[in-house]
């Protein structure tokens, strides 16, 4: 199946098979000027759109996620607009994995999909996000899952985006951070 939408299908290309785990998680300023130059724009042009219009079909769905969870990480750092399309991207992730998009595709792919759940602060987007990643069967993506509920259940919020936020933080907030609670 390909993708009914060019920057779907460009992003999903980038992110799964330009792109390595080694990028997806430890970044640097090439992999932010790789996704900044090919979907900054679309970032922009797309991010206020309602959900719906990118569940139109399992691969326009994920590239969505992708877009509005991950890409923004890597174009925004240390700026509140990493965080900016997270409710987007939890309302597309959420609305896909309802229709059961998220079946037959590998670990990479699932994982991807549910993320958006792992950076919600609503507990009950945690507590779905422990099931899924639990069923996936790998304890090291777990112990993430399980560390961000843990935040989200201990303070309601995660405390290492509170500066960057404006949020004030507590001293158990700014405890947990230094113990290495931020990712």
């Amino acid at each position: 199946m390909l993708a009914q939408r060019p920057w779907a299908a460009e992003i999903l290309h980038v992110w799964f098979h330009v792109l390595g785990p080694e990028d997806w998680f430890r970044g640097g300023a090439e992999v932010d000027a790789l996704l900044r130059r090919r979907f900054a724009r679309e970032w922009h042009a797309l991010r206020h759109r309602p959900a719906r219009e990118f569940l139109t079909d399992p691969l326009t769905a994920r590239a969505a996620v992708l877009l509005f969870d991950q890409v923004p990480r890597n174009l925004f750092r240390d700026d509140p607009r990493a965080f900016a399309s997270d409710p987007l991207s939890r309302d597309i992730a959420i609305g896909a994995l309802e229709r059961g998009w998220d079946k037959g595709l590998g670990q990479a792919g699932r994982q991807f999909l549910a993320m958006p759940l792992m950076h919600s602060e609503r507990i009950a987007d945690q507590r779905r996000s422990l099931a899924i990643f639990a069923a996936m069967g790998d304890a090291y993506i777990l112990s993430f899952a399980r560390s961000h509920h843990a935040m989200i259940a201990r303070f309601g919020r995660f405390p290492h985006r509170n500066e960057v936020l404006g949020r004030q933080s507590t001293a158990d907030e700014k405890a947990a951070i230094a113990a290495g609670n931020s990712w």
